[in-house]
């Protein structure tokens, strides 16, 4: 079998086959028997990962690796050749290095391409670029017979953004298909099948993602994060995170300046009588309440069209639609030949999806809801007990609403498990449709277990005191439950893989983040295979 590249602190991988654990069959070792039985096996990976982050820190820079695709400890030699056997045949264009980490016996492909070979995926994936004045100047999709009409093409640093060039990868990736009979293992694949995210769905490959560039990152730090008083460079937050990260910071600065004249009018609010009705005080909120009717419109317009204004100056106001949808690849049911395509592909019946629909979704919702109403109540009963008793301190008052928020939290947290679940179970073809269906659920969900209780005390109840203690206490209880920093999702995280931490060039760390909003890429250039295998 032929050997693969080692890379920063790794090595072949013939020679680490032998360094790792022996198989079910055979027996442990005395003392890691003994741990393993007495502390279990979470002890021991303890150990191993902080001998992982010391050896990150005296690893070798990795140059030029733009997307990184991890694998499990257990997977096998067969496993490793097959998926870089047929990237190297499918994808001619990628340089795949491949590394080994020997504390956590991780895989990882490093993947990159060439200047040249990204020229020609920005001409299939319809990249739009902007155009030299000479030529008409704004933006168009990229043409490599016309190349010569774009903005920086001369360049190979500049030319492409960090988050173009990984866009271009996955783009690559995400349509490496199978053929008709292929098959790895227990995965069988169907004609056209995209492979890597079956593969990715079976457990086999652990996640891939996009790598950070630290020397844009520290540029930003000091040009955004710390700028506390300039602009924020929205054109560098595009260029390095995406069109949809730049739109949301947009918003956000637009939102917090536009808001600043409602907010002043906020204690005008407060409650109190309004009788007779031509008190100043009834006056000067029925004026506010008009103002917010127009200041919101005018917001809105306001919005579209500066929106509309980036979208085109980033090349996004007329780009096409989104090509056909594929399957998920969680999706699953029985082989058959489509009535369309004539082609095979997998088909689960309507009726069997709406049947669980009927008889196990439902109910389960309908279950939830009636115990969040019912919680509700038993926590309000509680805070009449409470206050019925004399000589309690003032802080006692609010233990039930303390209890109440808590509940709030944990059956949110609760009741979104189970929405994943039914969704699951459900079975649903396309991701917009799994997604839809899963925002309906819990969107209902949060509505009720968040505002039936502020709708029965304001409308049911009409004790206005109370209702404010119970406004503060949600606040809080939100304010904390959110308050911790919200990191990559399904982007893996600083030392993936458990230790194995990739470098770009010019110390590019590996650093999960989101494909096409958040994704990263290091900016490495193409060039030297020589880890290909």
């Amino acid at each position: 079998m032929p050997k693969l590249a080692s890379g920063a602190g790794g090595t072949s991988l013939e020679g680490e086959r032998g360094k790792r654990p022996p198989p079910d069959g055979e027996p442990a070792a005395p003392a890691s028997g003994v741990l393993d039985k007495l502390f279990g096996k979470r002890l021991l990976q303890v150990g191993r990962y902080l001998v992982s982050h010391k050896a990150w820190m005296k690893t070798v820079p990795t140059e030029n690796c733009d997307v990184l695709m991890t694998f499990p400890d257990t997977t096998d030699d067969h496993t490793l050749l097959w998926l870089l056997n047929h990237i190297r045949v499918g994808i001619p264009e990628l340089i795949v290095q491949v590394r080994h980490h020997r504390h956590t016996r991780a895989y990882a492909f490093f993947v990159t391409a060439t200047y040249e070979s990204l020229l020609r995926g920005a001409d299939e994936l319809g990249l739009r670029k902007a155009v030299k004045t000479e030529f008409g100047g704004g933006t168009r999709g990229f043409s490599c017979e016309e190349d010569f009409i774009y903005e920086n093409v001369e360049s190979e640093l500049r030319f492409f953004t960090s988050q173009e060039r990984q866009s271009i990868i996955r783009f690559w990736l995400q349509n490496l298909r199978a053929k008709q009979g292929e098959a790895l293992h227990n995965v069988r694949f169907l004609d056209d099948q995209p492979i890597i995210p079956e593969l990715a769905a079976r457990g086999i490959i652990q996640q891939v993602f996009p790598v950070h560039e630290q020397r844009i990152l520290n540029r930003l730090m000091k040009s955004w994060v710390q700028a506390v008083c300039e602009n924020q460079p929205l054109d560098e937050i595009c260029d390095y995170f995406g069109v949809k990260i730049a739109m949301y910071f947009r918003l956000g600065l637009w939102d917090t300046q536009d808001t600043f004249l409602p907010g002043l009018g906020q204690p005008t609010f407060q409650p109190s009588s309004c009788h007779p009705p031509d008190k100043p005080g009834c006056i000067l909120r029925g004026s506010f309440a008009l103002f917010n009717v127009v200041w919101s419109t005018l917001f809105l317009e306001e919005w579209k069209r500066r929106g509309a204004e980036l979208a085109y100056k980033w090349g996004t106001l007329d780009s096409p639609g989104e090509a056909v949808e594929e399957p998920r690849p969680q999706f699953r049911g029985v082989r058959r030949i489509s009535p369309v395509t004539r082609a095979e592909e997998f088909y689960y019946p309507p009726w069997k999806r709406l049947l669980f629909q009927l008889l196990v979704s439902l109910p389960l919702c309908l279950t939830c809801l009636a115990c969040v109403f019912l919680l509700m109540l038993g926590c309000f009963q509680l805070q009449e007990l409470v206050l019925s008793v004399k000589g309690l301190p003032r802080l006692a008052r609010f233990l039930p609403k303390v209890m109440l928020a808590l509940l709030v939290s944990a059956s949110a947290e609760g009741y979104k498990k189970l929405a994943v679940w039914l969704n699951d179970m459900e079975n649903y073809r396309l991701e917009s449709a799994y997604e839809k269906h899963l925002i309906i659920k819990v969107v209902l969900f949060q509505f009720v277990n968040s505002y039936l209780s502020l709708f029965y005390i304001g409308f049911y109840l009409k004790d206005m005191e109370r209702l404010k203690e119970l406004l503060i206490v949600l606040s809080l209880s939100q304010i904390l439950a959110g308050g911790e920093p919200s990191g990559p999702r399904r982007g893996g995280q600083c030392g993936c893989a458990g230790g194995l931490t990739p470098r770009g060039h010019n110390g590019a760390s590996a650093s999960g983040g989101r494909w096409g909003g958040g994704g990263r890429a290091s900016r490495g250039q193409g060039g030297g295979g020589g880890g290909r295998g």
